[in-house]
């Protein structure tokens, strides 16, 4: 096994902790991004203004996603980019628009489905409530109550004799509705008890985007703190990555590429949005970048000719109780390196020059890697590369870290394996 690159070390793991603290929605997960991105120098631009195509840092927020870029001195109009994708959403629970609501004295919240979660991870779990909200005046307030509020209880064992024998069975509508108190259901409570959580004036709030989290923070695991398990790794593992390794190569000089961090919103119910990465978000920033520096259609043609993304997600790493559900050749470990993902049906987007690019980089970085393909009895997940490479037509990898209950309310990795991907990231991005 190669020797990692010193650039990162176990000291980013410890910083994705406090970064996954910080980001219960993808609302919170841009805004520290872009706190991070500022103390780099890069500089918000706004979507409504004019773009010069000076050199230096950028990026734009739009609701839960990201786009950033580093434009280096001499970069020309035809200059191709390298692209990191990643995605802020996770499965979760979702406040609905009616949100009161209760039974037999007890007070609940009305909670819609997000993504494919595992349900029952989010049984007799004390839960925070975290997200967006819109004032009267169409500004936006962050708010997040990192505190026990809320609940999901579970039918106790008594009432459910065969639960340990047939398993736990959970319908979506009935079971899911936490509980946050009792009395009788007061219509608005809920926005109230909200609008003086964050300091805005009574009837203020007339929108919201608002979900459920965990508030048991990230914590090593095992004898020798050799795991990580935490909130929301998929996939705020990779837009923490993503953006260090930017930050990183914006600071190393002269690079043949411009480096660019794009992270999406709602991977996990499709990509289809204005903030999702089957939207036009990415394509309209990568160009309005290409004019900004004088391009042409050609340029823009030119550029995006040469450009490659690495759609960096969470893999499954191989479940010690569960064997048989992975290939039997390919069992990527836990602090075994990023893994590349492969699937011949385009669930994936790699193929023989991507891994080769892949490969290169990881080279680079002295970081081992490891590969990742579905058991072909099973139906294989995708992410945002295939996404990315047909709505743009740019050459785009696969990659990612392998985990353990993946979609989980609580998730599982090797403690080392965030940072050998950010080495091997910046790899890539230097080119």
């Amino acid at each position: 096994m190669s020797s990692p690159s010193p650039r990162f070390d176990r000291g980013h793991t410890d910083d994705l902790m406090s970064f996954l603290t910080a980001a219960p929605s993808p609302y919170h997960a841009v805004a520290e991004a872009a706190e991070r991105l500022e103390k780099a120098g890069f500089r918000h631009l706004l979507e409504t203004d004019s773009w010069d195509g000076n050199a230096g840092g950028r990026y734009v927020l739009r609701g839960g996603a990201l786009i950033a870029w580093y434009v280096p001195e001499g970069a020309s109009a035809h200059t191709p980019f390298r692209i990191v994708g990643a995605h802020t959403d996770s499965p979760n629970l979702r406040v609905k628009p009616l949100p009161d609501t209760g039974s037999h004295g007890w007070r609940q919240v009305a909670v819609e489905i997000y993504g494919g979660t595992l349900l029952n991870t989010w049984l007799d779990r004390d839960l925070g409530l975290a997200g967006r909200l819109t004032l009267r005046d169409g500004s936006h307030r962050l708010v997040n109550v990192d505190r026990p509020l809320l609940r999901v209880p579970q039918l106790a064992v008594h009432l459910d004799r065969s639960v340990n024998t047939d398993g736990l069975k959970l319908d979506r509508q009935r079971h899911m509705q936490p509980v946050w108190g009792l009395g009788d259901v007061e219509e608005g409570d809920l926005i109230r008890f909200l609008e003086e959580e964050s300091g805005v004036g009574e009837g203020e709030v007339t929108g919201w985007d608002l979900m459920v989290h965990a508030i048991e923070p990230p914590a090593y695991l095992g004898r020798d703190r050799e795991l990580l398990a935490g909130p929301r790794m998929d996939n705020l593992l990779s837009v923490h990555a993503g953006t260090a390794a930017l930050t990183a190569v914006a600071a190393s000089g002269e690079l043949p590429y411009i480096p660019v961090l794009a992270a999406f919103d709602h991977e996990e119910n499709g990509s289809q949005s204005d903030t999702g990465a089957e939207g036009p978000l990415l394509g309209s920033v990568l160009e309005r970048s290409v004019f900004s520096r004088g391009g042409t259609l050609e340029d823009r043609a030119r550029a995006f000719a040469g450009t490659i993304c690495l759609s960096s997600d969470t893999g499954h790493a191989v479940h010690p109780n569960y064997g048989e559900r992975h290939d039997p050749t390919h069992h990527p470990r836990a602090n075994g390196g990023p893994i590349l993902k492969v699937n011949v049906n385009q669930r994936y987007a790699t193929d023989g020059s991507g891994r080769a690019v892949f490969a290169a980089a990881c080279e680079k970085a002295g970081v081992p890697w490891q590969t990742f393909v579905s058991n072909n009895a099973m139906p294989c997940g995708t992410t945002i590369g295939p996404i990315t490479a047909a709505r743009h037509g740019i050459a785009t990898v696969d990659i990612g870290v392998a985990i353990l209950s993946m979609h989980s309310a609580r998730e599982l990795c090797g403690a080392d394996d965030p940072y050998l991907l950010a080495n091997a990231l910046v790899a890539f991005l230097e080119g």
